[in-house]
């Protein structure tokens, strides 16, 4: 199996959109104006969805993430991008780097490679 997409919910999709594409040197393939925005991830797609006034924010101080796969090179010139951006890096390892979302999700890039190799699956 493979992902298919990630849907992140939020009260400004337009704006949190555009903070991932910009920082995260993505493109927007679909907008949905009020509703939704999908952003490309290889073949998979990174959603941003207008959340509903009922739902509760995302949790501050969460350590619930999840990371974007990148070269070392990537990571450096992502980096980079946060700085000239005013984007906080709030931890880093030695393969990942994370920084929160102006909702406050945790979000890493990672250049880890020490996977065990996937199985086939049909």
């Amino acid at each position: 199996m493979r992902l298919h997409h990630l849907a992140l919910r939020t009260a400004d999709p337009a704006a949190l959109a555009r903070w991932y594409a910009e920082l995260f040197g993505l493109a927007v393939w679909r907008e949905q104006p009020g509703y939704s925005v999908w952003i490309g991830l290889d073949d998979a797609a990174l959603m941003i969805e207008r959340a509903e006034a009922s739902e509760p924010p995302v949790r501050a101080g969460s350590m619930e993430f999840f990371a974007l796969r990148v070269t070392a090179a990537g990571r450096d010139a992502f980096v980079e991008r946060c700085a000239r951006m005013g984007v906080a890096v709030e931890h880093r390892t030695a393969a990942t780097v994370y920084v929160r979302d102006p909702d406050g999700r945790r979000v890493g890039v990672s250049c880890f490679d020490g996977f065990p190799s996937p199985p086939v699956l049909e």
